[in-house]
């Protein structure tokens, strides 16, 4: 295991026709991660059902489909490997998975791929998924510009939708000098592992091939302990077994620990992953650990453990952006939604709404508006209802990163910017 490649999340964003399934499936054939029959099932399948070209699509679905009705499926499907990197493949099929994922950290992407139709050109989606992406601190991005062969080939139009996603990708904020940007044709596998002679002006990378320009997400082991709870079990003859995944710093056996919002103390009796033991813990790691001195009602779902020296942070109120994905009406002062951050669920009424901010510059558009709405971006204050860990997006990132959910939904998306801890 020592020599394992470093595992990257990567995420597909774009408008919802410009071939993102096709070209996650063409990744995943290319680079051996789908066999020959699996492909052929899936050909039969797609021709049964009248989609004969899109079998590569069907492989995403497939795995969309299979998951809703709780099937488990081999999970070799979403991961590829490249000559440097193994990665996950994390499927947002829509622009409101995408966000859900991202901000819960239930699966951060360190990298993006946003494909554009060389056809069409980018549209308000693709807009909206890269200005997303920004927002929820995915830094590092590639364009595939996708369905060349719609298009003959045509370098021309290649250079003009080029400048436009260089323009929009400006106005968001990213430094377009470093990002590729691809001509691909992911049907007929032209540039996406393989290089096309169909573009013989096309000098760069291939897309996998420029996968690993990519640069390893760090682990935070050197920033303080923090390690959302996830579930509480009582075992019989071991005790209290919390669950839960270390987001950063580094968690030891024999170590004192807090539990926040509760204040109690404990000692960490052992840990393991996998049902192996373990003498430490790090960040990415999912572990159970048996925690002596601290009883049942002190510790649950949602809370936090820290070392005492640096306890998680249990706020007062909370100043955060957020951008607006689905509200029926409008937002005002006194809406109180359920706030999903880390593994806490906790209702949060919004105090003040700070500013609107225009989401193509980021400008301030206005101070304290009366109300924002479905696609605005605003800075608002909220106080959760009861005690509540949350940090800045800034200091503790998956920590940060918060859904705002409602009439079974999510309405909006977050990042803390500010706390004021509890007194």
């Amino acid at each position: 295991m020592a020599d394992k490649k470093p595992h990257m999340n990567l995420v597909f964003i774009g408008h919802v026709d410009h071939g993102k399934s096709t070209t996650v499936g063409r990744i995943l054939f290319d680079t051996g991660a789908l066999s020959e029959t699996e492909l052929r099932k899936l050909k039969e399948e797609a021709a049964k059902v009248g989609k004969a070209t899109f079998e590569f699509a069907f492989v995403m679905d497939k795995l969309k489909e299979e998951r809703e009705r709780g099937v488990t499926i081999d999970v070799m499907h979403k991961d590829f490997q490249t000559n440097k990197y193994y990665f996950t493949i994390i499927d947002a099929p829509g622009h409101r998975d995408f966000v859900k994922n991202m901000i819960t950290g239930t699966s951060q992407a360190d990298a993006a791929v946003l494909v554009v139709s060389a056809k069409e050109g980018p549209q308000p989606q693709t807009k909206e998924h890269a200005f997303l992406a920004r927002t929820l601190g995915v830094g590092q991005l590639i364009v595939a510009i996708n369905k060349m062969d719609t298009i003959n080939y045509d370098e021309n139009r290649f250079n003009e939708v080029k400048s436009e996603i260089e323009k929009l990708l400006k106005t968001i904020g990213y430094k377009v000098e470093n990002i590729p940007i691809i001509p691909i044709a992911a049907y007929t596998g032209d540039n996406v592992a393989k290089k096309s002679d169909k573009m013989p002006w096309y000098k760069g990378k291939t897309l996998v091939e420029a996968f690993d320009d990519f640069v390893p997400p760090e682990k935070p082991v050197n920033k303080p302990l923090r390690l959302p709870i996830q579930d509480v079990y009582s075992i019989t003859g071991v005790g209290l077994v919390p669950v839960g995944r270390v987001e950063t710093g580094v968690l030891k056996v024999g170590d004192k620990v807090i539990v926040m919002p509760s204040g109690a103390t404990g000692e960490i009796k052992s840990i393991e992953m996998h049902h192996q033991p373990m003498q430490q813990a790090e960040p990415g790691d999912n572990i159970g650990f048996n925690l002596k001195g601290i009883d049942k009602k002190s510790i649950k779902r949602g809370d936090v453990i820290g070392h005492p020296d640096n306890p998680p942070t249990v706020v007062e109120e909370f100043k955060a952006q957020i951008v607006v994905l689905n509200h029926p009406t409008a937002i005002t002062v006194g809406y109180q939604p359920v706030i999903h951050a880390h593994t806490a669920q906790v209702a949060c009424s919004i105090i003040s709404l700070d500013k609107k901010i225009n989401p193509k510059t980021g400008q301030v558009e206005q101070e304290n508006p009366e109300f924002i709405k479905t696609g605005d971006v605003a800075i608002v204050t909220f106080k959760p209802t009861r005690p509540m860990v949350i940090e800045k997006a800034s200091e503790f990132s998956p920590l940060g990163r918060f859904a705002v959910r409602d009439m079974g939904q999510t309405v909006a998306a977050g990042m803390v910017i500010d706390v004021k801890k509890k007194q």
